[in-house]
Parts: C-alpha cells; sequence; structure tokens
C-alpha cells in the first residue's frame, strides 16, 4: 500500500478510538453534552449539482464544521459533544466524500467554497462562524474569501494557503493517490466507514482519482490572503504536515506577529496563531485540546485585558 493511505489508515485508525491516551489529554465534555452533539436535524439539498448532505447538532451560535479529504462529518466524533455543547454546528459532508455525491464535477475547494455559500442561504444562515480541518480548512478559507458576508469569525485547523507549505515529501505521497488504491483500502476503517455511507460505495475508486487529481494540483492563495477580513485563527499541531515557515507566513499574511504588540495591546492584530503541542496532522481533527482551544476564539472571547489594563484596574 502506498505510504499516504497508510497515513491516512492510521488516521482512519485513531478516530476509531484507538489513539493513544496522552494525546486526547485535553479538557473533555461534560455528560450532558453528548445529548447536545444528538443530531437534531439532517436533509440534502441539491447544490451546482452535487447532492449535499448535512446534520445540525446542538443550540446556539451558527457554527459551519468542515471536515478533511476522504473523511465525512462524523471524523469529528470525539470532539463534537465540546462544540455541540456551546454551538449549533452544522456538519456538512463534502463533494464525494460521506453521504454526499461524486457526481461528474472535479473536487475542487474554490467551487464548493461557492457550494457552502449557496447551502448556508438555503438553510437560512446569512451568517456563521467557520471552523474547517485539512480539505475543509481550504474550503473553509474560500468560503470566506468568496463569500466574506457569509462568514463572521474563521477557524482554519492544518491547512495552508499554497502547496508550498506541505513539508516536500508529503507531495509525492499525495501525487500517488487514484483508484488503484481502492482495492488495497479495502480492509482499513477509511474505505468500511465510506462503505457504510456512501450512496454510492462503488464511486470509491471515482473519488481517489479525484482527490488525487486535486492534490496534484499546484495552488497558491497568498493574495487572497487579504480578503479575510473577519477575525481569523489558524490551529496547527507543531508536528503537523505543514512546514513551520509556512505557519509562521500564514500568520505575517493575516497581519499577525508584525511587531511586539505592546503593553496595551495597541498593536495587536484581530487573528489568532496556536500551536498545540504534541499533535500532528493526523490527530487534530478529533483532539479536545483543538476543541477547546478554538471555542473562546469563535465565542469572541479572545480580547482580553492587557496586562497594563488589569493592573490599573488592580486585577
Amino acid at each position: 500500500m502506498p505510504r499516504f493511505a497508510t497515513l491516512m489508515l492510521l488516521a482512519c485508525t485513531a478516530a476509531a478510538s484507538l489513539i493513544p491516551a496522552p494525546v486526547l489529554a485535553g479538557k473533555t465534555a461534560p455528560p450532558e453534552a453528548a445529548e447536545a452533539a444528538a443530531v437534531a436535524k439532517s436533509g440534502r439539498l441539491p447544490i451546482n449539482g452535487v447532492d449535499y448532505y448535512y446534520e445540525i447538532r446542538g443550540q446556539g451560535e451558527p457554527l459551519l464544521l468542515l471536515h478533511g479529504g476522504l473523511g465525512s462529518t462524523g471524523m469529528f466524533g470525539p470532539v463534537l459533544p465540546i462544540l455541540a455543547a456551546e454551538r449549533q454546528v452544522i456538519g456538512v459532508d463534502l463533494h464525494g466524500h460521506g453521504r454526499t455525491t461524486l457526481g461528474d464535477r472535479p473536487i475542487d475547494p474554490v467551487d464548493i467554497g461557492d457550494d457552502m455559500a449557496a447551502l448556508l442561504q438555503a438553510l437560512g444562515y446569512d451568517q456563521v462562524d467557520v471552523l474547517g480541518y485539512s480539505f475543509g480548512g481550504g474550503v473553509a478559507f474560500r468560503l470566506a474569501a468568496q463569500h466574506p458576508q457569509r462568514v463572521r469569525r474563521l477557524a482554519i485547523a492544518s491547512a495552508g494557503f499554497s502547496q508550498d507549505g506541505f513539508h516536500p515529501e508529503m507531495l509525492p505521497m499525495q501525487a500517488q493517490v487514484g483508484a488503484d488504491m481502492a482495492e488495497a483500502m479495502k480492509d482499513t476503517p477509511m474505505y468500511q466507514s465510506y462503505r457504510e455511507i456512501a450512496p454510492n460505495v462503488d464511486d470509491f475508486p471515482r473519488l481517489l482519482d479525484r482527490m488525487g487529481e486535486l492534490m496534484r494540483k499546484p495552488y497558491d492563495w497568498s493574495t487572497d490572503v487579504a480578503k479575510l477580513q473577519m477575525p481569523v485563527m489558524l490551529i496547527f499541531g507543531d508536528s503537523d504536515m505543514f512546514r513551520p515557515e509556512h505557519i509562521v507566513e500564514f500568520y505575517r499574511l493575516l497581519g499577525g506577529g508584525q511587531k511586539d504588540a505592546g503593553w496595551m495591546r495597541e498593536h495587536m492584530s484581530q487573528n489568532r496563531l496556536a500551536i498545540l503541542p504534541n499533535l500532528t496532522h493526523y490527530e487534530m481533527f478529533m483532539a479536545p485540546e483543538m476543541a477547546n482551544t478554538v471555542l473562546p476564539f469563535l465565542n469572541g472571547g479572545s480580547d482580553a485585558k492587557s496586562w497594563a489594563e488589569q493592573v490599573q484596574a488592580g486585577g
């Protein structure tokens, strides 16, 4: 099996709760959050030739949740109770993934960004917060850049702004993805979960081809970063798929890290960068640390008082 498939198998195995306990040692949701995480509403919406499946959980301010490549909303299982305990979570199975049809279109985050804007409109949401992981992080980027009026706050987890952001050894692995991997993957949790929910299980080889085509296509969205005028949080693991230099450059393009923030935070960017210790790309989507890091930002609680203001207030 190609090494990329092996890496994805590890990610799926982790999603099956076989990941070592220290990685998931963050704060977990209270027991009552399990009820909030139950699906309250689900359905399908035909958008631009794709029959999208969505699920809505919890109550509160709306949060659009976008999963990683070759996964589905279900891959967030360990953190869904944490998110749904505070927010109304709108989980969408992205084009060709999970319960959503593949159809004849190429898989392209630019197109899917437009799809998500149309889906939100169809569901009656004028504006939402967005959290996207990996492939879903790319879709979240495109949604916010192309339809900024739809996004109040944006969180991108383990996704970069250009192909150059990956560690170089990842590119040939991604280039291997294609239909010829399908047979070797039939015993993996990834294929088995796809088989359980996909509208047409025979589309799996075609999905691998489409994702391989996407990953082989160079992209550079650096000039579009300036379009992200809403508050943005970037979240990466300290052992992520993306180079540390790329992560820092992403933050700098957002206006962060330009100078010392100042005692009164007068030079501080509205945007945030989180590097979570002891996490890889393949664990981020199910790590309680990720959910507990992003929620204060999404809830608007990241603008703490400066040290000087606390001293003046006697805090």
